[in-house]
């Protein structure tokens, strides 16, 4: 939630009798991507093939590492991760370590190994797709988050 004050003084007539209203703005952010928790043992390119393979995607290791937003007091992290954009669907898929040295990308969920981000998922039923996740080898679990649950995925930029 974010909050944005406004205070403005309304004078009368008289310099000593300033009134003061104050205004409360209140921002929800709206997050437009499911979010899957992946849990396994295997390595994130491993992984990303298992998935290829069951879900008929084409992840594959983006160029740069996903770096986190900095805000106040949490140091911005660098986590492995592949893409894969479906132009069928116009939906983007988003692979990503949880676990970057000590810092988690999602820091209230650091059993959990990788996360899969789908944006856009317009056409995306999640309860097929944690059916399918479970199927590929190496997965021992995968579960459905709400975004909104967990403070650190304001840290986020997708």
């Amino acid at each position: 939630m974010i909050q944005i004050s406004f205070e403005f003084k309304k004078r009368k007539f008289a310099p000593n009798m300033a009134k003061v209203k104050k205004y409360n703005l209140t921002l929800e952010p709206e997050y437009d991507f499911d979010m899957i928790g992946i849990c396994s043992h295997h390595s994130d390119y491993r992984l990303a093939w298992g998935i290829n393979e069951v879900m008929g995607l084409h992840l594959s290791k983006a160029d740069e590492e996903f770096a986190t937003d900095k805000v106040k007091k949490h140091q911005s992290s660098f986590h492995s991760f592949y893409e894969f954009y479906d132009e069928e669907n116009m939906c983007s898929y988003f692979l990503i370590k949880n676990v970057s040295g000590t810092r988690f990308l999602v820091s209230e969920q650091p059993k959990i190994d990788y996360l899969l981000f789908i944006k856009e998922p317009n056409s995306v039923d999640v309860s097929v797709w944690l059916e399918k996740l479970n199927a590929v080898s190496g997965v021992l679990a995968a579960y459905s988050f709400d975004p909104e649950e967990f403070e650190s995925i304001r840290n986020i930029s997708l």
